[in-house]
């Protein structure tokens, strides 16, 4: 099991190039279970693809099973709301960090995606992306007042734990602000399609192409 090292007011998982040299970073937020072998596998992708990648662990050392819902959703309440604050710390520590170009994207996944775009309103990231946003509607206002980065949103038409008209809400809030940004629904696949350790909701062809377009969308705007 990999240490885990500090980043602002967060410790997380930093996954590295083989390369050495200044790169561009990318912050990998957590699913609502919290910091799992999962996000960190995602984050060490990032790095090889050339980037500076950062999984912070916003549960601080707890962690929810995968399935147990009741325990999500008590770190949910109890960590959702500081991770703004943890999230704009660790944006203000890879500014300063020695191998960060000072370019900086975000992603997340479910709960992370709700926060990928929090800390888009709160910070200038040049690239945000999410993967199925939990309750992102809470933070549209945010987003319209504030957002300046390039979108890359990711669904799946079977998802029943964001409301009907959710998605097609966001995209007009993107129309209505003006930022450049890609809303990718996916046919047949529910939330979650993405995490390819729970065979009940991996949706391989949908999560392929994402990791595509995702590796696209962050060459343009942090290359």
């Amino acid at each position: 099991m990999s240490e885990l090292i500090q980043l602002g007011s967060v410790k997380g998982h930093l996954a590295k190039p083989s390369i050495a040299g200044k790169r561009p970073a990318v912050i990998v937020i957590q699913e609502w279970w919290g910091l799992d072998a999962q996000t960190k596998s995602i984050a060490d992708r990032f790095a090889q693809e050339g980037y500076l990648a950062f999984a912070p662990d916003l549960y601080h050392g707890e962690l929810a099973q995968l399935g147990d819902g009741d325990t999500a959703m008590r770190l949910v309440q109890k960590y959702g709301p500081t991770s703004p604050k943890d999230l704009a710390s660790l944006y203000d520590a890879f500014q300063s960090h020695s191998d960060c170009n000072g370019k900086i994207g975000s992603v997340g996944f479910c709960f992370g995606g709700r926060m990928s775009l929090t800390l888009s309103t709160m910070r200038p990231l040049n690239a945000v992306c999410t993967f199925y946003g939990g309750n992102m509607q809470t933070v549209f206002d945010q987003l319209r007042a504030s957002l300046k980065a390039p979108v890359l949103g990711f669904f799946g038409d079977a998802d029943v734990s964001i409301p009907a008209g959710t998605v097609e809400e966001f995209d007009k809030l993107l129309d209505e602000i003006g930022v450049d940004h890609e809303i990718i629904m996916y046919p047949n696949s529910g939330h979650a399609f993405f995490r390819d350790s729970d065979l009940n909701v991996y949706k391989p062809e949908a999560s392929k192409d994402a990791w595509e377009r995702a590796k696209k969308f962050f060459a343009k705007n942090l290359n």
